[in-house]
């Protein structure tokens, strides 16, 4: 885990660079929270678990220097990278990103409409370098649902995922309702689904 990253041998990642795509890496705690399903008939009443993850000041760095290209592989990576928004969004409200604060399920839906990815993240760069941070740990637990504004990756790397679960809510939020089209064809084709199945490559709606 996380398991769209199984797709990517140390040979295919050194393709990738070689042919001029930069990659950077966070480390992600998964929790079996992940594949819990939503049993609420509502969404907004499921609780959502506790990941935590770090990432390099140098990672976050290279992320905001081709922020307007992110691919982000799997849900997970999804999730810490606008994890990583709201905590910069901390920084420009309050000073401080706090990260000892998980955060919150429905947090990043507060973030003033006028706070973009790049503002929210060079605010957390600028907090690490003059707290000399090589490395913030943090944890979250921002559940994505349809309706929700992406302010960091434009595309998404990801397996098929099993119905009712906050995975599928995740690719809907990001693509819209082309998603059934996209799980329509998997199932027309024979796609394999979850951990060890094929993967996907989706570009976010516009607007989102």
């Amino acid at each position: 885990a996380p398991t769209a990253g199984l797709h990517f041998t140390p040979e295919v990642i050194g393709r990738l660079r070689a042919e001029g795509h930069p990659t950077a890496e966070v480390t992600l705690h998964v929790g079996a929270g992940t594949f819990l399903p939503v049993k609420a008939g509502n969404a907004a009443e499921h609780p959502m678990h506790t990941e935590h993850f770090e990432i390099t000041f140098d990672a976050l760095q290279g992320i905001l220097e081709h922020i307007d290209r992110i691919t982000a592989v799997g849900t997970t990576s999804m999730r810490t990278l606008e994890s990583l928004a709201a905590l910069g969004c901390r920084v420009l409200l309050d000073g401080t990103p706090d990260e000892r604060r998980s955060v919150g399920q429905w947090e990043i839906y507060d973030m003033p409409e006028r706070i973009e990815g790049r503002e929210s993240l060079e605010a957390l760069a600028g907090y690490m370098e003059h707290a000399r941070l090589q490395k913030l740990k943090a944890s979250t637990q921002i559940m994505i649902v349809p309706g929700y504004r992406f302010r960091v990756a434009s595309s998404l790397i990801t397996n098929f995922h099993q119905p009712q679960s906050t995975l599928l809510l995740l690719v809907s939020a990001f693509i819209g309702e082309r998603w059934k089209e996209v799980y329509d064809y998997a199932l027309a084709h024979d796609f394999r689904f979850l951990s060890y199945g094929d993967s996907s490559l989706l570009f976010r709606q516009n607007g989102q």
